[in-house]
């Protein structure tokens, strides 16, 4: 996919010719639409304590509830949600009674990030070979009739202590440390602060996209947590 998308943009700016497509793009995402997914909204208030022990599925393991959760971030997350690109695990978590109450998604990290990779201290190789021993958690909903205070630092504990696990799982490959960006125009972080989450300041304000630096998008706080102690050892190895 990577290099069919290549090849295009350098059709689009004039750099090679290619030939005619034999037929439609085989990206069953590209025509993806999620149908909605019936589910209860009604009020939850009670304390975390009357609600739990909560139940974490990773849906890689079981896909019973993928349709409800990616309705579930495509409808009420800010950013909405179309599908994950590269590396992910996705968690959905319920109550003790099967009320869904929170979805996560993590997935590949960004490629450069002065405050992370001031935070690593490795190299631009480093970085190249090891990428993948980090996780971005790009998605973090709390659906919005749960109430419940403590809940989502909770639900970030419970979810960080079998992150590693998981990926080992699934990728065959080990898991250093996370990393997540929170627009500070709209929330404070506090759950990742309550979670023992490392603030390291903001970023500039420019995306991924931005080749010209002419792209300006709100400053976002960059939040990590290391996952072994000796992360640094390994990411910079």
């Amino acid at each position: 996919m990577a290099a069919r998308t290549l090849l295009l943009k350098l059709a689009g700016h004039g750099h090679v010719s290619l030939p005619e497509k034999r037929r439609p793009s085989p990206n069953r995402m590209r025509h993806k639409k999620l149908r909605p997914v019936a589910h209860d909204c009604q009020p939850i208030t009670d304390s975390l304590a009357c609600l739990r022990p909560l139940e974490v599925t990773e849906l890689s393991q079981c896909s019973d509830g993928l349709a409800l959760y990616e309705w579930l971030l495509h409808h009420y997350h800010y950013l909405s949600y179309a599908s994950a690109v590269g590396l992910n695990l996705k968690y959905l978590v319920r109550d003790c009674r099967g009320r869904p109450l929170s979805c996560l998604l993590f997935a590949s990290a960004a490629w450069k990030c002065d405050a992370r990779d001031r935070f690593i201290g490795w190299n631009p190789l480093q970085r190249q070979a090891h990428l993948q021993q980090i996780t971005n958690n790009c998605r973090f909903l709390v659906l919005p009739w749960v109430q419940v205070p403590q809940l989502a630092s909770h639900v970030l504990g419970l979810v960080l202590r079998r992150l590693r696990q998981d990926w080992q799982r699934k990728y065959a490959r080990p898991l250093q440390l996370v990393e997540t960006f929170v627009d500070a125009s709209r929330f404070q972080g506090a759950c990742y602060r309550a979670a023992n989450w490392i603030d390291l300041g903001q970023t500039s304000g420019r995306t991924r996209q931005d080749r010209q630096h002419q792209i300006a998008v709100p400053a976002k706080r960059v939040w990590v947590y290391p996952l072994e102690n000796q992360f640094r050892h390994h990411l910079c190895a």
